[in-house]
C-alpha cells in the first residue's frame, strides 16, 4: 500500500493526501508488493535494494548512503494481540532521504507513522525532510519508553496473581514479557549505533537545532536501553523467585492433603477391624458399644489433627 502526503500550510501544518509525487512530499509504503516497490523505485530513483531492505523482519538497524539517497533503518516497537494477550515486538522501518522527498517503508502499519497522518505531532512539515526524520526518530524513542512502562505495569499485575497461583500460566506470561524486553534491548542498542552515525551526516550538522534534536533522541534512546536492562534483570529474578513460590504453594496443598488422608485413615482402620466376620466383637453385646467406638474414633481423629496442627501440617 502506497500513500503520498504533503504539508499544504506552513502555519497550521495541515497534511493533505495527494495522488502523484511532488517535491517535498512524504511517500509512506506499508507491506508493499513487488510491483509497488518497482513503481516507487522508478518514480523516485531510489535503489530497489533500499526499498526491500526493511521487508526482512530480521534486518538490523543501519545507515547506508548511495549517491543522493540516504537510507536509515531503525527498529521500531509494535504491540500485537496473541492468545488474548498483548505482546511486544520490534520490526525494521526504513526512512529514505532523497533530494525531493522522504520515503518510509515498513512491513506493518505503525502507530508511530499514523500519529503524523492523524495530526498528533506538532510542527510537522513533509518538506522539512531532515527535521521530519528526527521527529520520526523522536517518536520511536517515545513509544519505546511508553511500552517499557506498560511492560513494567503488566509484570506487577502478574506478580500479584502469582502469590496464590499453582499454575504455569502466569510464569509463561512473564516469560513472554522478558522476551519482549530482550527484543527491545537488542533493537535499542542497534538503533543507538545508527543514531550516533547520523551525527556525522551533513544534512544533520547543517542546522544546529537539528543536531540538538538528534542528541536529545540519542539521550532518550540510552534511557530506554537502561530501562529495558533494569526491567529485564528484575523480571528474570522475579521469575526465579516465583517459580519457587509456585512449587511451595503446591507443596502446601500436598501437605494438607496428606494430613487429611492420615486423619481419615483412622476411622477407616477401626471400622475395618469391627467389620470383620468373627465372633465376640469387642463391645458387641454392650448397649452403648456403638457409641463407645464412635467416641474412640472421634477422640483419635481429633488428637491426631491437633498433633499434626502443632507440627504445622495443617
Amino acid at each position: 500500500m502506497i500513500n503520498i502526503f504533503k504539508s499544504i500550510d506552513e502555519y497550521s501544518g495541515s497534511l493533505q493526501k495527494i495522488d502523484n509525487l511532488e517535491p517535498g512530499c512524504w511517500v509512506n509504503v506499508v507491506a508493499p508488493t513487488d510491483q509497488e516497490l518497482l513503481l516507487v523505485s522508478k518514480k523516485t530513483g531510489v535503489p530497489i535494494e533500499f526499498l526491500r531492505a526493511p521487508l526482512d523482519d530480521e534486518e538490523t538497524s543501519r545507515l547506508e548512503i548511495e549517491d543522493s539517497n540516504i537510507l536509515v533503518i531503525v527498529d521500531i516497537p509494535f504491540t500485537e494481540m496473541e492468545d488474548n494477550s498483548l505482546t511486544y515486538d520490534t520490526y525494521p522501518l526504513a526512512i529514505i532521504h532523497t533530494e525531493k522527498e522522504i520515503i518510509t517503508v515498513c512491513l506493518k502499519n505503525s502507530k508511530i507513522l499514523t500519529d503524523f497522518t492523524e495530526g498528533k505531532v506538532r510542527s510537522f512539515y513533509t518538506y522539512k525532510r531532515s527535521r521530519f526524520i528526527l521527529q520520526i526518530l523522536n517518536r520511536i524513542s517515545t513509544y519505546y519508553l511508553l511500552y517499557l512502562r506498560q511492560i513494567d505495569k503488566k509484570s506487577l499485575m502478574i506478580e500479584k496473581k502469582l502469590h496464590k497461583s499453582m499454575k504455569n500460566k502466569e510464569l509463561i506470561q512473564l516469560l513472554s514479557l522478558e522476551k519482549s524486553l530482550v527484543y527491545f534491548s537488542t533493537s535499542l542498542k542497534s538503533n543507538e549505533i545508527t543514531l550516533e552515525k547520523m551525527l556525522k551526516l551533513e544534512f544533520i550538522t547543517k542546522y544546529e537545532e537539528d543536531k540538538d534534536v538528534l542528541e536529545d533522541v540519542i539521550i532518550e534512546n540510552k534511557q530506554a536501553i537502561e530501562m529495558a536492562n533494569i526491567y529485564s534483570n528484575i523480571l528474570s529474578g522475579t521469575m526465579d523467585a516465583f517459580a519457587s513460590v509456585i512449587s511451595n504453594n503446591l507443596n502446601i496443598v500436598m501437605k494438607l492433603l496428606a494430613s487429611v488422608t492420615i486423619v481419615m485413615s483412622i476411622p477407616n482402620m477401626i471400622s475395618g477391624l469391627f467389620g470383620m466376620n468373627f465372633e465376640n466383637i469387642p463391645f458387641g453385646d454392650h448397649p452403648f458399644g456403638f457409641w463407645f467406638v464412635i467416641g474412640t474414633i472421634a477422640f483419635l481423629c481429633v488428637s491426631t489433627a491437633i498433633y499434626l496442627n502443632k507440627k504445622d501440617m495443617f
